[in-house]
């Protein structure tokens, strides 16, 4: 998996900085709250918009892709990631972050779904070597996330952002020398076509399980620091735990497990872990030890996830990897854009245990319908291919069954 050509460390290193995104502002979202004169729920806004217009982006990326070829589409999507982090980090008000947020989440919809397909394309060592790699750029991105918001936050609650903004650059310039200038496919993939994709019920199943598993990540992720009552330095120190759990996990440890128990049996013992978790923050939420345990310990469960189903995706889908990455990741973004701040509203409305018990609700419904449809996985169960790939040019050509 070490030996890749110098692109994809390339692409890698800007998947790193796309997923800071993710975890970057939980630190300063307390800050934000009381600097700004902001409520919870308004300021878990910023979760939703980036991760609504990340979904529903998600459907437009095939055919942007098709049309400007796959080294485009991936700068385009950095840069404008670029110009609205920095946007962000200059705003005044709660509102203007959050619509900035929401540019923030296309210009990511364009990056991640094409990286993910140049990655699996352009690495050597198979399908499940890429994807590993990929999702350890997403677990080292997550981790370095909170512990950049953090430390940059203790400072102000604006360098998170303006770091993002840099970071990105740098990423812009490694991707414009490393990566080769790749050819428009021929096939222009259409607007409906990720939709038409989740007529396939192995994806559509596997994406109904991300949507519901998604909400209980995200208000993991995005409702905690509130409870927790730290600051920005110790709050991104807890959530770096966790996101170094999710790389270490979701490497190492998930490959062995999926071998010995397989896709499904993995993904139901993970998922009810998952719910056990949130149980015990939802008894625990006035203890920040207990709360801070259970993140850093959630991690290792939610990395193991995270490479078993992305896999899983990537297999039973008969269609087009980039296809199927946009449909799937339309579908599991949209747990991520509702849970935080639905989390926000049953905590100043009806406890604050109820988002912890509502998102682990959720959860246990993403394990009834794996249950449910795992017989439409049964591609997900067979072994994963370990030849050479073709070059990332070809990658949206690609019509094999996984």
């Amino acid at each position: 998996m070490m030996q890749q050509p110098k692109a994809v460390w390339a692409v890698a290193f800007a998947c790193v900085v796309a997923f800071m995104g993710i975890g970057l502002v939980d630190p300063i979202l307390p800050a934000l709250a009381g600097q700004l004169d902001a409520s919870p729920s308004q300021v878990e806004l910023l979760f939703t918009s980036y991760f609504a217009f990340t979904g529903v982006s998600m459907l437009v990326t095939g055919f942007v892709s098709s049309r400007i070829g796959p080294r485009r589409t991936l700068l385009g999507g950095l840069a404008l990631v670029v110009v609205f982090s920095a946007l962000a980090g200059a705003s005044g008000t709660v509102a203007e972050i959050v619509s900035f947020r929401a540019g923030w989440g296309l210009g990511n919809a364009l990056f991640i779904a094409t990286a993910l397909a140049v990655i699996i394309g352009a690495a050597s060592g198979g399908v499940s070597g890429a994807i590993i790699l990929y999702e350890a750029a997403l677990g080292l991105g997550i981790a370095s996330g909170p512990l950049l918001g953090g430390l940059l936050g203790d400072i102000s609650w604006r360098l998170p952002f303006f770091g993002t903004a840099v970071l990105m650059a740098i990423g812009f310039v490694a991707i414009m020398v490393l990566l080769e200038p790749t050819p428009v496919p021929a096939r222009k993939v259409s607007l409906a076509e990720p939709i038409r994709a989740l007529r396939h019920r192995g994806l559509l199943v596997a994406g109904l399980v991300a949507l519901f598993y998604n909400f209980g990540f995200f208000t993991l992720l995005a409702y905690t620091p509130f409870p927790l009552h730290m600051g920005a330095h110790a709050l991104g120190a807890v959530f770096f735990g966790w996101g170094v759990m999710v790389a270490v996990f979701s490497v190492f440890v998930a490959p062995r497990v999926r071998d010995k128990l397989g896709v499904v049996p993995t993904l139901s013992v993970m998922y009810a872990a998952i719910s056990a978790i949130l149980i015990v923050m939802a008894i625990g939420e006035s203890s920040p030890a207990v709360l801070a345990t259970c993140v850093i310990v959630a991690g290792a469960f939610l990395g193991i996830i995270n490479t078993v189903l992305t896999e899983a995706v990537m297999k039973v889908s008969p269609v087009e990897r980039p296809v199927a990455s946009s449909a799937y990741s339309f579908l599991r973004f949209a747990g991520g854009a509702i849970a935080p701040y639905l989390a926000g509203k049953l905590a100043e409305g009806v406890s604050l245990q109820a988002p912890f018990l509502v998102g682990a609700a959720a959860v246990l419904v993403a394990l009834g319908i794996l249950t449910a449809g795992r017989r439409y996985l049964v591609a997900a169960e067979l072994p994963a291919p370990h030849q050479q790939l073709p070059p990332a040019g070809a990658i949206a050509l690609d019509r094999r069954a996984a």
